[in-house]
């Protein structure tokens, strides 16, 4: 493999922390009531977002549409993600993640505290200069109740 140039590593090295920027972004809507505006702001108009056990959604709208219900199921959430593997080619790139996520859950009237632990696989692409999210996978290890814990699922 060739040896980066001093403008090509600042490049990914920019890329990267746009992405950073951008998934942080993303968890904060989240956190934030999932703001189906402001979350749906960072797909584009074809994107996936597969979420396993919380559905298949294709489209922006129907990205839209499942986070303005999804805060009625999910009253609190706190999306801490971690260990980010980011690499960029061109106008495309990939990041995988983890998350751990601390939250409560309001299923039939009945609220729960919970812990969802998943690995994200997200594919991106920059449009017009800003990174978006293409296809976000998540891979749920767990979504077990706090005084459960998670043993039994794992």
């Amino acid at each position: 493999m060739a040896e980066l140039t001093m403008e090509q590593q600042v490049a990914r090295l920019t890329a990267i922390e746009d992405i950073k920027q951008m998934k942080a972004l993303y968890c904060a809507y989240c956190d934030d009531g999932y703001d189906p505006e402001a979350i749906g702001d960072l797909f584009v108009e074809d994107a996936i977002w597969d979420g396993a056990d919380f559905g298949r959604h294709v489209g922006r709208a129907a990205i839209m549409e499942f986070f303005g219900g999804i805060s009625g199921d999910i009253t609190f959430a706190g999306h801490l993600v971690l260990n980010p593997i980011i690499t960029v080619d061109g106008d495309t790139a990939n990041g995988k993640w983890w998350l751990i996520m601390p939250c409560t859950t309001n299923i039939e009237g009945k609220k729960e505290a919970r812990w969802l632990a998943a690995e994200y696989d997200d594919d991106y692409v920059r449009q017009d200069g800003r990174w978006l999210f293409k296809h976000l996978r998540l891979d749920i290890k767990f979504f077990a109740p706090h005084l459960d814990g998670w043993a039994a699922m794992t």
